[in-house]
């Protein structure tokens, strides 16, 4: 996925609070649940100690960086880089869908026309060197990572017409079209730093220089390839807004790098960082137990949470001739056998990935409702039949289903789109083997895609598999240049404008957008457009789903698999809140909310 900052777009969405249009939250379709006068989030500890360090790994696939700029396309950027030092004008609670609250801005006002909104700084306000934020800090801010930042940012703000100074301490965001997301957006997605940051360079050629922001932590030291340590601002201004009460509570942060899973599992069992959350099943079953484990001095929990699943799958470039007919792509998903995965390599710890929207409310189910419907039927003449259908579900091979089966039908499918085995391999009317190339970074999916291909074989399709390293998978990636890879897409309870980079005609050819899949669709495109647009909750819902169906029915991807709770191993040293938010992900909840008991 992209490393760019959109740190509470998947939690955005609007209506104002109180009785006049300046408010201190916004909620796209209920009543904010923190009143104006609220001190912390429930899910904080407000009295947490502040202090100690905490020693974390590189997460995710990065096993280095080279940049401290995470906005630009070229690099990679630190960990914990974004989250920890830069901020937004608004913040999401995790707890609430669709919902902000004041970080630097202490007021919000919404145009009752809708077409733009105002931000109100708070006036103590500083970057971390001591400098005030302004109003041009903040039009800067988004001027540049606009015309210098990432493609992604061009499609986030798209219906943003301008960013207008109106005062020293107030701005203004004006909007091109009524879009209901759009004040969230522009609140929790535009990262604000000093137009002093970098200064004399051009903003995508900033490295490796020290960022000028108003988050809780400066960099400290870093060694490339290695480490990065972060230290907590003396003078961090936000310890009293509410929004942040409670938080970032660590005195110090370090980051070590890894380069591989196994060797990561092995320093955290010796103690070289403190928590470690998990994303494979087998791991987690049989590599999670020893003296440490048994002692207490490793505690091992799974934390429930609400996300969304998302979607994560097998996703085939659909800028690949082979790629190209549906009939193909839905063959290919016929021959992931997930009941014996499920058994043989995940100890049963997974539930299938239906749904673009897994896990919500926002899931395509069954039979088109009447809501779905009125979407649906103007763009008849541009959807395959079978979306007016039940909507699909993965295939299974549970009794009476079986692995045969599939695989039958699967050879249907590729007759009918030109493909018969002949000669050791599946060829088309030229006489052309039926190949191509998967490419991932993670060598724990390995033995996953190695089962898949297994079955590909059967089916006389000849499969490459390629595990590279992350810095080069990025970069085609962002070029679109792979034929099928692993992918995970965020999750979310409310989406909106991310999905034009995700789906959008437009994105396609946008190099770095997350239109991996190359899909150029005007029924999606017009989908898209109503979601973004949904004036109640009921509206959102008809959109999603109606989109769903359509996304489903073209089997862009071969769906995975998920989980509804998060893995988390950590050092009997950390002390976490009572409760748990709803909606959050494992590190940046530990980053912003732990705090340590004991010293290592």
């Amino acid at each position: 996925m992209r490393k760019f900052f959109l740190p509470f777009l998947l939690v955005s969405t609007l209506q104002f609070s109180g009785n006049a249009f300046g408010a201190h939250a916004f909620s796209m379709y209920d009543t904010p649940k923190y009143p104006a006068n609220f001190t912390h989030f429930d899910y904080v500890n407000p009295d947490a100690p502040r202090g100690g360090e905490l020693y974390l790994a590189n997460p995710g696939r990065a096993t280095s960086f080279d940049k401290f700029n995470p906005f630009s396309l070229k690099g990679v950027s630190a960990a914990g880089i974004s989250d920890l030092m830069f901020e937004t004008l608004a913040t999401g609670s995790a707890d609430e869908i669709a919902t902000m609250y004041g970080l630097l801005a202490d007021d919000m006002e919404l145009a009752p026309d809708r077409m733009s909104i105002v931000f109100r700084l708070n006036p103590k306000a500083r970057f971390n060197n001591g400098d005030p934020v302004t109003a041009n800090d903040v039009k800067y801010s988004y001027d540049t990572v606009l015309a210098k930042g990432a493609p992604q940012f061009k499609s986030i703000f798209a219906d943003v017409k301008q960013c207008v100074v109106v005062d020293k301490r107030t701005v203004r965001f004006d909007f091109k079209a009524l879009n209901r997301e759009l004040p969230l957006i522009v609140g929790t997605s535009v990262p604000v730093f000093s137009r002093k940051w970098g200064a004399g360079t051009s903003f995508d050629n900033i490295q490796l220089e020290a960022p000028i922001a108003t988050g809780p932590y400066l960099i400290e030291r870093y060694d490339l390839g290695r480490s990065i340590s972060y230290t907590r601002n003396p003078n961090y201004w936000g310890d009293a807004v509410p929004s942040r009460r409670g938080m970032y509570n660590f005195g110090r942060i370090v980051y070590r790098f890894y380069k591989d899973d196994v060797a990561r599992l092995e320093a955290f069992k010796a103690g070289e960082f403190d928590v470690n959350v998990e994303y494979t099943a087998k791991n987690w079953a049989r590599n999670y137990i020893g003296p440490k484990f048994k002692s207490g001095d490793i505690i091992k929990r799974e934390l429930p949470h609400h996300n969304g699943a998302g979607m994560q799958g097998f996703v085939m470039n659909l800028r690949r001739p082979q790629f190209q007919d549906v009939r193909v792509r839905k063959a290919l998903g016929l021959a992931l056998d997930f009941e014996w995965m499920n058994r043989q390599l995940f100890y049963n710890q997974y539930k299938r990935i239906d749904s673009y929207f897994t896990n919500t409310e926002l899931a395509a189910t069954g039979m088109p409702s009447a809501d779905e419907l009125k979407l649906l039927e103007p763009l008849r003449d541009k959807l395959d039949p079978a979306v007016f259908g039940p909507a699909p579900i993965p295939p299974s091979t549970n009794p009476p289903g079986s692995l045969r089966t599939n695989l039958l039908q699967a050879r249907d499918l590729l007759k009918q789109a030109g493909w018969e085995y002949r000669d050791g391999a599946l060829r088309n009317s030229k006489n052309e083997p039926f190949t191509f190339e998967v490419i991932d970074n993670q060598p724990a999916m390995s033995r996953i895609i190695t089962v898949y291909l297994r079955n590909l074989q059967k089916l006389g399709v000849q499969v490459n598999q390629r595990v590279a390293d992350f810095a080069l998978v990025e970069k085609r990636m962002e070029q679109f240049d792979f034929d099928m890879t692993v992918e995970r897409f965020p999750d979310t309870n409310s989406p909106g404008n991310e999905l034009f980079d995700r789906f959008s005609s437009a994105a396609a050819d946008e190099i770095g957008s997350s239109n991996y899949w190359g899909l150029k669709d005007p029924a999606v495109d017009r989908l898209i457009g109503i979601l973004v647009k949904a004036e109640t909750r009921k509206e959102l819902i008809a959109a999603s789903r109606a989109l769903d169906r359509v996304l489903l029915h073209k089997y862009l991807v071969v769906p995975n698999w998920y989980s509804s709770t998060h893995r988390v191993a950590y050092r009997n040293r950390l002390g976490m809140p009572a409760a748990l938010p709803l909606y959050y992900a494992a590190e940046p909840y530990v980053i912003s909310t732990w705090w340590q008991v004991k010293a290592r």
